[in-house]
């Protein structure tokens, strides 16, 4: 992609973002019945509206790119993919929703030769947007879902930066609704001085922004929960990898597009000896 494709893209979409994040508050406000997947998942009325609405604007915007969106994969809708296609996870940390926390996102990724290259990430609870420009810049700003009128030309962007870490005393993001004994030891074998909760995929997000140094994953995630986040983090600076410090790389259809363990990382990676 050229520079000027991904803010194309970038203005093509916000519309349908907002239009999602309007959805989702309207719904958080008023509470949903929740149901359990076959993966024994929530999910709710809002994540298929808001999945719905942003379907159709990426058919509009890039015709012809498969969309691989986790509510039609749940339902047994599969598009067949090559080497370029978009991952969407409508409302990322459904728990959270559920639980009233306003730490969900919608999230959009696309990815091209098994490397997420695009990325869009919205908080609509809390006015937070955050979108790559291009392969090594990524921005956020503050836009409300209720402004409709809203264009990527008139918001005040700020561009986002990874940290540079300590080695001997690393900051550390951990799941508020997916904390595990295996990450917990993860991290006993890296100098961690400080460990703070968050949801969703605004982890990625506050790594970007230089609020932390890793956040490690030792539990079940698909595809769609984290190409979106890797692509922001990678043009901020950062980078996402498995276990042994190999990228995270996508397009597992034959195994569900689900991931393996991986971390998030500021910078490179940090292994432990």
């Amino acid at each position: 992609m050229t520079l000027e494709e991904y803010r194309a893209l970038v203005e093509a979409l916000l519309p349908a973002v907002l239009a999602a994040g309007r959805v989702e508050k309207r719904h958080f406000a008023a509470g949903v019945a929740v149901e359990t997947k076959a993966d024994t998942t929530p999910v709710t009325v809002a994540d298929r509206e808001a999945e719905e609405i942003l379907t159709e604007a990426l058919h509009r915007a890039a015709p012809g790119i498969p969309v691989i969106a986790e509510e039609a994969v749940a339902a047994g809708k599969v598009p067949a993919v090559k080497d370029t296609f978009f991952l969407v996870d409508p409302l990322d940390g459904t728990r959270a929703f559920i639980k009233g926390s306003p730490e969900f996102t919608v999230n959009i990724g696309l990815v091209v030769d098994q490397k997420p290259i695009f990325g869009i990430i919205y908080a609509p609870a809390l006015d937070r947007f955050y979108a790559t420009l291009g392969p090594d810049e990524a921005v956020e700003a503050a836009v409300a879902a209720e402004d409709e009128n809203a264009r990527l030309e008139g918001l005040a962007l700020t561009r986002l930066k990874t940290r540079e870490p300590d080695p001997q005393a690393l900051i550390a993001f951990t799941s508020r609704s997916h904390a595990t004994q295996s990450t917990d030891e993860f991290l006993k074998h890296l100098p961690i001085t400080e460990k703070r909760k968050a949801s969703s995929s605004l982890k990625f997000c506050l790594i970007a922004r230089g609020e932390a140094d890793l956040y490690a994953r030792l539990g079940q995630t698909s595809e769609w929960d984290t190409a979106a986040g890797q692509a922001i983090l990678s043009a901020a600076g950062g980078c996402v990898t498995t276990l042994d410090g190999a990228p995270l790389q996508y397009g597992k259809a034959a195994n569900g597009y689900a991931n393996p363990h991986f971390i998030a990382w500021a910078r490179g990676a940090i292994l432990a000896d």
